[in-house]
């Protein structure tokens, strides 16, 4: 029988989980089905898939960075990069509802920043919706709202975050 949270308890309840704290088992799904072996992103359909070998396991709307058209160059440009990278970390405690790191930027991104004398950013992310009540209202009046990551609904971060392993490929296409 499922225990109810009633009174006191329920708003204390309702603030944590309205300030992005962990809600409990349903943040850290598992996931038993066929492996996912890439992660491809159109990001003219605004669309991700999860692949195994060439079957589509799961397929997601997207919100890409602020300008998405072309691909990242340089650090604060909001540009989504583009090309072949590597899924390398994850942060359950980031400043959105969970977050899977992507190996961005390699080599080749980074000589092209310096050489026009730039940088070329990082921090790149597949991500939920903000923690922060107000940039969550920030996120949701404009499609393409991220400083370059591709974002999700928060359940599909939890279903992501389950299936993809780090050192999974990813290929951002435009």
């Amino acid at each position: 029988m499922e225990r109810r949270v009633f009174g006191i308890g329920a708003i204390a309840a309702l603030s944590l989980a309205g300030c992005g704290a962990s809600r409990g088992p349903s943040k850290f799904r598992r996931y038993n089905g066929p492996k996912v072996t890439s992660v491809v992103v159109n990001k003219g359909a605004r669309k991700m898939y999860l692949m195994h070998d060439e079957k589509i396991l799961r397929e997601y709307k997207v919100d890409l960075g602020f300008a998405p058209n072309g691909d990242k160059k340089i650090e604060g440009d909001g540009k989504t990069p583009e090309g072949t990278y590597l899924i390398d970390r994850r942060n359950p405690n980031s400043s959105f509802h969970l977050s899977i790191g992507i190996s961005y930027p390699n080599s080749r991104d980074i000589a092209e920043a310096k050489a026009i004398g730039k940088k070329p950013g990082g921090e790149i992310f597949i991500h939920g919706q903000p923690n922060l009540l107000r940039d969550l209202k920030r996120a949701r009046k404009t499609p393409d709202w991220t400083a370059g990551c591709i974002a999700v609904k928060n359940h599909e971060i939890e279903e992501i975050y389950a299936m993809v392993q780090d050192g999974t490929l990813i290929s951002l296409r435009p």
